[in-house]
C-alpha cells in the first residue's frame, strides 16, 4: 500500500499534476492539503478519471484537505474530536478530513491475525502559526496537542487499528530539516514548543514513516525563488 502526501496550494490549478502523478507513481492514497476549494468547486471528475473515489472538506479559498483512494472510501469525517477553532468568530477550519478506506483484500495480516479490512488516512494540514508572538502560534501549539490527545485515545481504543496521520506539518523538527537554521532565528517551524509537540506523537507510540527513506526537503518558498537554490525545509510527515 503506498500513500503520498501533497500541499497541492490549489487543487483547481494542479488537478492535472495531481493525477498524472498518481498515475506514474504508483500511489494508492493521496492525501492533499492547501485545495483552497469547496467540496462543489473541487476537481473531483478528474480523479474519477484516473480510476480515484475522492473525499473533500473546504470550506472557502483557504486550507481545505482531500484524500483520494484508488480502493473505496467507506467514510469520512471533516474534522477530529476536539479540534480547536480559530478567528472572530472562530470557526473549526478544513484542516484534518479523515478518510475510512475499504482495504479488503489488499493488505496482510500480521502472523495468527486476520487481514485488515479498513485503513483510516488522516490528511493534516497544521495551522502555520506565523509569528511566535501571533495569536496563530497559540492556535498551532492547541490544534497539535488537541490532535495528539485525540491521536492517544485512537490508539487507546484499538491498538490494532490502521490510521496514517499525513500531511503538512508546518513544523522541521531536527536543525537538518531547514537549508541554514541562521536564517530561522526567533521564526516559527523550528522553535523547541513546535519540535516537542511534534516528537509528542513518537512517545506515544506513533512511527514517523518517511525519514527512514529520504531526508529529502519538501517544501521550498517559490516567492523567493527557493528551489533552483535548494534552500527547502522538510515539514511534510507521515505518522
Amino acid at each position: 500500500m503506498r500513500i503520498a502526501t501533497w500541499n497541492v496550494n490549489s487543487i483547481r490549478a494542479r488537478a492535472t499534476r495531481a493525477t498524472a502523478f498518481l498515475e506514474r507513481s504508483g500511489t494508492d492514497v493521496l492525501a492533499m492539503q492547501e485545495t483552497k476549494c469547496t467540496p462543489a468547486q473541487f476537481p473531483t471528475g478528474a480523479f474519477e478519471e484516473a480510476g480515484c473515489h475522492v473525499a473533500v472538506h473546504g470550506l472557502n479559498q483557504w486550507n481545505g484537505v482531500a484524500v483520494a483512494s484508488r480502493h473505496p472510501i467507506l467514510r469520512v469525517h471533516d474534522h477530529f474530536p476536539g479540534q480547536p477553532a480559530f478567528g472572530d468568530p472562530a470557526v473549526v477550519e478544513a484542516r484534518a478530513l479523515g478518510a475510512v478506506i475499504d482495504v479488503s483484500g489488499a493488505l496482510e495480516g500480521a502472523p495468527g491475525s486476520p487481514a485488515p479490512t479498513e485503513l483510516t488516512v488522516w490528511s493534516l494540514y497544521v495551522p502555520n502559526g506565523r509569528e511566535l508572538d501571533h495569536p496563530h502560534y497559540a492556535y498551532k501549539l492547541e490544534w497539535l496537542a488537541a490532535l495528539r490527545a485525540q491521536a492517544r485515545a485512537w490508539l487507546n481504543a484499538d491498538p490494532a487499528a490502521l490510521i496514517a496521520l499525513v500531511g503538512d506539518w508546518n513544523v522541521a523538527p531536527q536543525d537538518q530539516d531547514v537549508w541554514d537554521m541562521a536564517a530561522f532565528e526567533g521564526a516559527t517551524h523550528v522553535s523547541a514548543p513546535e519540535r516537542e509537540a511534534f516528537a509528542a506523537f513518537a512517545e506515544d507510540g506513533w512511527i514517523e514513516a518517511t525519514r527512514a527513506r529520504t531526508t529529502n526537503y519538501t517544501y521550498w518558498d517559490y516567492q523567493r525563488l527557493r528551489f533552483p537554490k535548494n534552500e527547502g525545509m522538510r515539514i511534510d510527515f507521515a505518522y
